[in-house]
């Protein structure tokens, strides 16, 4: 079976809800972050912003992180701490859920954020890049 931990990679699902009348700011917002992200952080695989077909003031972002460190960089990012901070302002909600085995450093600054946090632990199957 393969060993899953800190170098290994997973994915975060980001769940967000944009108040009401806010969203076209949210887009912007959501955008240029992910420019920043795209040009800085290479250890990030998959970052993708995706809106609910159901409620249109709902979004996810979809991400997945090459290991720990990538994640950790990600938390680094001005880019990042702009956009949550400014997510206080514009959104309504916001939840966190974690698929793969993450080590305990990664997993303490995942909860130093304070947002919502669910991990789920793997328990077996492989990852390909």
């Amino acid at each position: 079976m393969a060993k899953f931990d800190a170098s290994t990679p997973f994915l975060l699902i980001a769940r967000i809800k944009v108040k009401p009348g806010k969203v076209d700011e949210y887009l912007e917002l959501a955008m240029a972050t992910d420019a920043a992200v795209e040009t800085v952080e290479k250890g990030m695989l998959h970052h993708t912003f995706d809106q609910d077909p159901e409620d249109s003031l709902c979004f996810t972002w979809s991400e997945v992180y090459k290991n720990d460190s990538a994640f950790l960089a990600h938390l680094s990012n001005p880019s990042v701490g702009e956009y949550l901070a400014k997510h206080a302002e514009l959104g309504d909600g916001f939840t966190v859920e974690v698929y793969g085995t993450v080590g305990s450093e990664c997993r303490e600054a995942m909860k130093r954020t304070g947002l919502p946090l669910k991990i789920f632990e793997t328990k077996c199957g492989f990852s390909r890049i």
